[in-house]
């Protein structure tokens, strides 16, 4: 009876026991609280399939799902200066560097790719908010600058996914000078009649609203995005009145004139893949392709004579 009750018994109940279920297999959605299976969130782009709420996505899952097959390749960044005011406030900047990098496995808060959607080649930036609220430091100037260097050099089309809270108080003048640099740079792309196009997700605030996210020839937004410079307390509190519902946010922004389109995550790729052939004078789009015709087929359509 003891072999039984001391070995057999928790033998049993090893082998037929629960198993503790990881914690980030589920994502609760912040706006109607809906549970998400991770894979299911993943394969819709992280769109809430409940309320359709736009979630946070990094640059390279947008990346991955933007891209023909999800292959690209990464358009080298020159590295700025790791510190260059010495800024410290409750921590030193580079540590909070450090933190922002583990945090997201990114070095900085822009990624710059070059690819193709739907056989259009394009240049691509993607800022991440996650790594320091998406704010406009050097590197992101950087960014900006050798995207659309490299779009010039190609030829193609410039899409840029904007998200951040403005420049980065690290960096003080150094941050806001980022503003004219990447004017300046995208008027390359405007000297080459190149396109310029704008994809706001939320948020998009404060200096990069200012600058570079709202000089695109085309401006597409994701739904309810926040977009603006100030924030809506400041404002009320400046005019001394009380702004309207839905004030800053995309569906607001479109019907005054400041969005040509506010376009779902998932249909965001083919609405790039048109507007950009469209402005370069290609084509329209080939939405699939037949398959090669196989040996069979071949035969079939064959002379009667080569059949013989």
């Amino acid at each position: 009876m003891n072999w039984i009750s001391n070995y057999v018994r928790p033998r049993i109940n090893s082998i037929f026991s629960r198993r503790e279920v990881p914690e980030n297999l589920w994502t609760k959605c912040s706006e109607c609280g809906t549970m998400l299976f991770h894979r299911e969130l993943s394969d819709n782009q992280h769109v809430c399939t409940n309320c359709n709420h736009h979630m946070h996505i990094t640059p390279r899952e947008r990346f991955h799902a933007l891209f023909d097959g999800g292959i690209y390749a990464e358009v080298e960044v020159p590295e700025p200066i790791a510190d260059p005011l010495q800024f410290r406030d409750q921590k030193k900047y580079p540590e909070r560097m450090k933190a922002a990098q583990k945090k997201t496995g990114e070095k900085e808060a822009m990624l710059v790719a070059a690819g193709e959607i739907g056989r259009t080649p394009i240049v691509a930036a993607a800022q991440d908010f996650s790594f320091m609220g998406g704010s406009m430091g050097m590197y992101v100037g950087n960014a900006i600058v050798a995207g659309a260097e490299e779009a010039a050099r190609l030829g193609r089309p410039f899409v840029l996914f904007s998200a951040a809270g403005g420049a980065r108080m690290q960096e003080g003048i150094l941050g806001l000078m980022q503003m004219p640099r990447t004017t300046v740079a995208l008027q390359m792309l405007k000297e080459k009649n190149l396109p310029y196009i704008v994809v706001l997700t939320h948020p998009t605030t404060g200096g990069v609203t200012a600058s570079y996210a709202m000089l695109g020839d085309v401006q597409i937004s994701e739904p309810n995005a926040l977009i603006g410079f100030a924030g809506a307390r400041v404002i009320e509190q400046t005019i001394g009145e009380k702004l309207p519902e839905g004030f800053q946010r995309a569906e607001y922004l479109l019907e005054h004139g400041m969005l040509d389109r506010v376009t779902d995550r998932r249909e965001i790729r083919k609405e790039l893949i048109m507007i950009c052939r469209m402005l370069m004078k290609q084509t329209p789009p080939t939405w699939g392709d037949l398959p090669a015709p196989g040996p069979e087929d071949q035969d079939a359509t064959a002379p009667e004579a080569d059949q013989k």
